[in-house]
């Protein structure tokens, strides 16, 4: 499972022109699902994302991570995370999970997430075409990945 981090002064997501979705300070969350993910990886990314020391202390150092500082979460499924552009000009999006597989690891992420911060997340509408927009702040993105019970 994959996590593009991104650290947002301001983010929303829209379907058919209709927001379905929005935060404040905090982070987007774009999140890939990959064919051979469980709960496990679920879990352990959104420990993972929650703990990320990426905002400012008093000093100005990346020394406070979502959970210490309050900020909001959105997340977003993206199956194109795990796509793989190596030969030729079309991605393969074989290592993507289907479907089935992938929501519920998504909603189980999002849930995870929501517990650790002790307050709702945001999300996306699940397989529909999804218009976000964001204001990065830093801008601070990061690529986190768990695979088997290690992150990166």
């Amino acid at each position: 499972m994959v996590a593009l981090v991104q650290r947002v002064s301001r983010a929303s997501v829209s379907v058919n022109g209709r927001t379905v979705s929005e935060i404040g300070p905090g982070l987007l969350i774009l999140l890939g699902v990959h064919r051979t993910d469980t709960a496990a990886e679920a879990d352990g990314l959104a420990r993972k994302v929650s703990q990320l020391r990426i905002f400012r202390d008093d000093e100005g150092l990346m020394n406070r991570s979502l959970q210490e500082c309050g900020g909001e979460a959105l997340v977003v499924s993206q199956f194109t995370l795990y796509g793989d552009s190596r030969k030729g000009n079309r991605p393969s999006f074989v290592d993507s999970a289907r479907p089935e597989l992938a929501e519920p690891l998504y909603e189980r992420f999002s849930s995870v997430l929501s517990t650790l911060l002790g307050r709702p997340v945001g999300n996306g509408v699940f397989g529909a075409m999804m218009d976000v927009s964001l204001v990065n702040d830093g801008p601070v993105t990061l690529w986190v990945e768990r695979r088997n019970d290690t992150a990166s």
